[in-house]
C-alpha cells in the first residue's frame, strides 16, 4: 500500500480518527468487540457503560468507521469494521512498555 501525501486535508482526516480513539470508554467498546459481535445490551455490560453513554460512543465510532452495525430483529449487533485498529493499540502498548522499562531503570539507579 502506498503512502498518502500528508496534505492539510489528509492530516485533518487522520486527526478525526485519533480523536475518536482518544476516549477510554471508546477503547473499552473496541476491546469488547475484539472477541466478536455484540448487541447493545451485551456491550452495556462488557464496557460497563450506561446505554445512553454507550449509544453516544457507538455513534462516534461508527461515524469514524471503526465499528459496523446490523439490525438483527429487535437487536442491533455491532462488530469491528476494521480489526486493524488494534495495530495502533499494539504500537502504543509497545511504546508504553519501553517507556516504563526505561523509567524503571532510571528509578533503580537513584
Amino acid at each position: 500500500m502506498g503512502r498518502l501525501t500528508l496534505t492539510p486535508q489528509v492530516l485533518e482526516l487522520i486527526a478525526e480518527r485519533f480523536k475518536a480513539l482518544a476516549e477510554p470508554a471508546r477503547l473499552r467498546i473496541l476491546a469488547s468487540l475484539r472477541a466478536g459481535e455484540l448487541t447493545v445490551g451485551e456491550l452495556v455490560d462488557a464496557a460497563e457503560l450506561s446505554q445512553a453513554n454507550l449509544s453516544k460512543h457507538l455513534r462516534t465510532l461508527h461515524a469514524a468507521g471503526f465499528v459496523a452495525r446490523q439490525r438483527d430483529g429487535q437487536y442491533v449487533r455491532y462488530r469491528l469494521a476494521d480489526p486493524g485498529v488494534f495495530a495502533l493499540c499494539d504500537l502504543m502498548c509497545g511504546r508504553l512498555e519501553r517507556e516504563h522499562t526505561r523509567r524503571a531503570r532510571v528509578i533503580a539507579r537513584e
